[in-house]
This record gives C-alpha cells, structure tokens and sequence, in this order.
C-alpha cells in the first residue's frame, strides 16, 4: 500500500474541492486549478470531515504507481489555491543582471545578446533588484519548471560561481588548475 497514497488530503478553510467524473477542481482565494486523473484510480471528497481520499482500483505496478502520485498532484493544488508557490533566483556575475519589461523576462548573463525568456500565463515574475528573480503561481509545475528554464540559461559554472541559481543553493567550488 503507497504510504503517500493512502494518507487524505486535508482541505483547508477557503478552498472548494470538487470531483466531476475524473476531472478534479481546486477552487481557492489565489485562484482555479483543474486537473483530470487517471482512470487507474478513484478520488472522493469527505465534505464532513474536510478531506481527499484517493483509492487505487487495480493492484498492478502503474495502478500502486498513480496512487501516490494522484494524492501528491491533489495536494499541490491545494496549496497552490490557498498559499501559492515561489522561486527565487539569484544571477552572480560581472555586469549580469535581469528585467522584467512588459511578459518578458530579459537576461544579461554574458552573452553577446540578452536572452529574451517569454513570461507563461498564470506566472508573476518580478524583478525586486538586478541580480534577483522572484517567480510566484499558483501551479507547482509552472512555477518550477519557469524557474529551471531560467536557471538553465546560464548554469552556475563552478570555478567563479558565476551564473543563474536559486536562492540558498550550495554551488560546489573546484579549485582551479593552479591550485596543487
């Protein structure tokens, strides 16, 4: 039995959670998510006691497999709707600096061009100084996966340290050829 899967999502105060066939709607103060799972499992909402409950309907590797996965999907949106998720990312780096310019996030991390990054919808990226980024949703994935994009512009090289990386993230440092 999955140890994630078999645990209720608890619903907080706020949040609006509905079951329509198989699609799955969060309704919370930050916004709306829908999502459609998988016909391996089966999800009910306990109105009474404020809470998902997520069942598997086939006992094979992909049905134990979705069962903890349906549950952890479920549980992000919940918090997604009712706190919301955030990335930052901090550029190091000799005249490296970031912008936001319209649904555009505009990077000068030393290339010759400054790289252009299209802003997804449902994303709230800011720019509070030169060398930060703070990308805010309501959708994990989204959030996460923007964030991986931009860092991936230009990754933290490990020599100097220059380049994109998230907040508080330990870069490994090597010493260079001269060091013996």
């Amino acid at each position: 039995m999955s140890r994630i899967g078999k645990k209720p999502v608890a619903i907080p105060s706020g949040v609006k959670v509905s079951v329509a066939s198989r699609e799955i709607t969060v309704e919370g103060k930050l916004g709306k998510l829908v999502w459609s799972h998988r016909p391996e499992v089966s999800v009910e909402v306990d109105e009474e006691a404020k809470q998902v409950n997520v069942s598997r309907n086939q006992e094979d590797r992909e049905g134990r497999a979705l069962h903890g996965l349906t549950r952890a999907l479920i549980q992000n949106m919940v918090v997604g709707v009712s706190e919301g998720y955030e990335k930052r990312l901090e550029i190091h780096g000799v005249g490296y600096l970031a912008a936001v310019q319209g649904d555009t996030l505009q990077l000068r991390v030393g290339f010759a061009n400054e790289i252009q990054k299209k802003i997804p919808p449902g994303l709230d990226v800011t720019c509070p100084d030169q060398t930060h980024v703070v990308i805010k949703g309501i959708d994990k994935q989204k959030v996460g996966q923007f964030a991986a994009e931009t860092r991936a512009v230009r990754k933290p090289e490990p020599y100097k340290g220059k380049g994109v990386h998230y907040e508080g993230e330990q870069i490994r440092r090597k010493a260079g050829k001269t060091a013996k």
